[in-house]
């Protein structure tokens, strides 16, 4: 049986994205897929190989949209120049908004990625060339902070990297997630947040450590 082409298996991850929104990490199993879109299950197992390749699968496809469009959204805003300034503080609050911007496109995908950790989903043992994808991941989210480091700070210490994730990941992590309905705008909290951050950090004396 051949493998089935690339645009099936989008197709089929996003069904395994509704699903797992739907009920989380219980209710995506092999046989709901197949019930939900159709596929027999043995065209999934030789699509996927197991479902704990599937998780991965779907995780890897999810963070990489939210890497592309924080990469896009942190080149619209950022000047050429580093330094803390306008444009490296927007570019900032723009990654800080990837997740909302996500939503918009795919509800489904932002929900997996805000309201659930990596390690909690997919298993060990996957297939080396998956492993390498999956921590390739980390190494990309990286270079994002170290870039916006970069151009808030002059310098990619461990205090400006841990300030850029603070607004990055750990705020919006906190303001964007489904799960707390809030009556303030989320947003137009987490831009505030993330400028106080950022306007905090840039009065402290700046320190040497070793580079992130």
């Amino acid at each position: 049986m051949a493998r089935p082409r690339l645009h099936d298996l989008d197709a089929l991850l996003d069904a395994a994205e509704l699903l797992f929104a739907e009920g989380g990490s219980g209710a995506l199993t092999i046989r709901a897929l197949a019930e939900r879109t159709g596929a027999p299950s043995g065209s999934l197992y030789h699509a996927f190989g197991s479902r704990n390749e599937l998780l991965g699968r779907m995780w890897l496809r999810a963070a990489n949209r939210f890497l592309d469009l924080q990469r896009t959204a942190v080149s619209e805003h950022l000047g050429e120049g580093a330094g803390y300034d306008d444009d490296a503080v927007a570019a900032t609050v723009a990654a800080a908004s990837t997740p909302a911007a996500l939503a918009a496109q795919s509800p489904a995908t932002a929900k997996l990625l805000l309201e659930h950790r990596r390690e909690t989903i997919v298993d060990e043992g996957l297939p080396e060339p998956l492993t390498t994808e999956l921590q390739a991941l980390d190494d990309q989210l990286l270079q994002i902070m170290r870039t916006l480091a970069s151009a808030l700070f002059g310098r990619r210490d461990r205090r400006a990297i841990e300030t850029v994730t603070a607004c990055i990941v750990d705020l919006p992590t906190a303001l964007l997630s489904s799960r707390h309905k809030r009556a303030i705008d989320p947003l137009t909290i987490l831009e505030a947040a993330v400028r106080g951050v950022l306007t905090g950090a840039a009065s402290e004396p700046s320190s040497t450590p070793g580079r992130a």
